[in-house]
């Protein structure tokens, strides 16, 4: 493979990968999490609640696609297993069928949880002046924030 020479030094490149990777472990659980709980729920809220994970799901799908090419463009990896998406998640996951609203409350800590750790991999992509990294992190982080506080109004 040909050397990378993009203003960033190898370990630098590796850290914010290793970060990105967490974060594509969690986006991808996320997206996982949204589009079971659009299948799957039922109550009042039906379809308000389908359509808006809908709407959530399509847009982690392409997330998860913009977060690997960086850590490829970076020249480490993708992580494309559940095995490993498993390893370096930091979402929990759940096991049986929660009602609507309870829905919203895991997915709201969820978003909440992505932001975490993309508020972690902001400060390694800075540090390593990785300006592309640092502009897809905290795009990231606001629409992880934004969709946070919709879903906590929901249940507010």
């Amino acid at each position: 493979m040909m050397s990378i020479d993009i203003g960033i030094n190898e370990q630098d490149r590796v850290a914010v990968a290793e970060g990105l990777k967490r974060l594509l472990a969690d986006s991808y659980t996320l997206y996982l999490q949204t589009h079971n709980f659009h299948w799957n729920v039922t109550g009042a809220q039906f379809r308000e609640l389908h359509l808006m994970f809908e709407e959530h799901y399509t847009e982690l799908a392409v997330a998860v696609d913009d977060i690997a090419e960086r850590i490829r463009t970076l020249g480490v990896y993708a992580p494309g297993t559940y095995k490993a998406f498993a390893q370096l998640s930091s979402i929990e996951e759940v096991d049986d069928i929660p009602s609507g609203s309870a829905m919203v409350e895991i997915l709201t800590k969820s978003h909440e949880q992505v932001v975490k750790t993309a508020r972690q991999v902001l400060k390694t992509a800075q540090d390593a002046n990785d300006e592309s990294s640092a502009a897809l992190v905290s795009d990231r982080m606001r629409i992880h924030e934004k969709t946070a506080w919709m879903l906590r109004a929901m249940n507010a």
